[in-house]
């Protein structure tokens, strides 16, 4: 696996993490960490949904 490619995943999953802990506890990880709609939350939330673009690419690819 590329290196670019474990990032876009391990990002993805942070991503599914914390919007798993929105759903079930009403409790935004990220927010919480490093303020609602920081630059850093908003960058962190840009590089998350950047990721999942990528991840549909790694649905794509051939084995």
């Amino acid at each position: 696996m590329k290196v670019i490619d474990t990032i876009a995943l391990v990002l993805i999953i942070i991503g599914a993490i914390n919007w798993g802990l929105i759903g079930l506890f009403n409790f935004n990880l990220v927010d919480t960490i490093f303020g609602t709609m920081s630059v850093i939350s908003r960058i962190i939330y840009s590089l998350v949904g950047i990721a999942g673009l990528w991840g549909i690419k790694l649905l794509f690819n051939d084995k």
